[in-house]
């Protein structure tokens, strides 16, 4: 998140008037596991309140696993529960998280049937494909890359999901997922892979820009990032 959102809003910023600061607080994790990951997100109410000091027009909550880890449509539990600390400070901002993001965007866009390509094990990435099932929208396929340390996940070459995505099966979807994560890198390969599948191609950092960029009033479009912000 902390590249490709940037990279996006820099993007927008060269055919639209706005201009955009970007402030991140962290929380931490080193191996994506399900322990790590509740841990992770019980760290998101402090900042979430170190992000209000300055007063932030939107927040977005970037690890999708891990929302998704603590059950089907927690991620709106998160949402409320998040904002009420902003709103508590004094400095109400609207959260996004990426698990809520991808998954109104596929809804939004209609799409029932979708493949997607994940860097976690093969146990995270079914209660991620259960979750995306859980809000109405079926997993044909998936790929479980099996990357059990955050770091070197977000060492992928982007240029990888160029190859990764052809074990998938592809017939009858709606939308392909190249990247169910906004650790691991996407947005370089997202217009290739899009020319080449001939499906719709997003990825959860795409989806978390266009909610923010909605939630800002803003127009979703950047250029380079697919069909979803075209």
């Amino acid at each position: 998140m902390e590249r490709e959102i940037p990279a996006m809003l820099r993007a927008r910023e060269a055919i639209r008037p706005e201009r955009f600061s970007f402030h991140s607080a962290r929380m931490r994790m080193k191996k994506v596991v399900k322990e790590e990951l509740a841990a992770m997100d019980r760290d998101s109410d402090r900042c979430a309140l170190e992000l209000s000091d300055a007063a932030v027009d939107v927040m977005g909550y970037a690890c999708l696993v891990a929302i998704m880890a603590m059950g089907p449509g927690y991620h709106r539990e998160s949402q409320q529960r998040l904002y009420k600390v902003t709103e508590e400070n004094g400095h109400p901002a609207p959260v996004v998280s990426s698990a809520g993001a991808l998954v109104e965007t596929l809804t939004g866009m209609g799409a029932k049937r979708i493949a997607m390509v994940a860097p976690y094990m093969k146990p995270l990435t079914q209660t991620v494909a259960e979750y995306v099932e859980a809000e109405g929208v079926e997993v044909k396929d998936y790929l479980a890359l099996e990357i059990p340390d955050n770091l070197e996940v977000a060492a992928q070459d982007p240029m990888n999901l160029t190859e990764h995505y052809k074990r998938l099966d592809l017939k009858n979807i709606d939308a392909l997922v190249l990247s169910a994560c906004v650790q691991m890198p996407s947005l370089a390969a997202i217009p290739q892979v899009e020319a080449e599948a001939g499906v719709p191609v997003l990825s959860a950092s795409v989806a978390t820009t266009r909610q923010m960029l909605l939630e800002l009033g803003l127009d979703p479009v950047v250029p380079g990032a697919g069909s979803l912000l075209a």
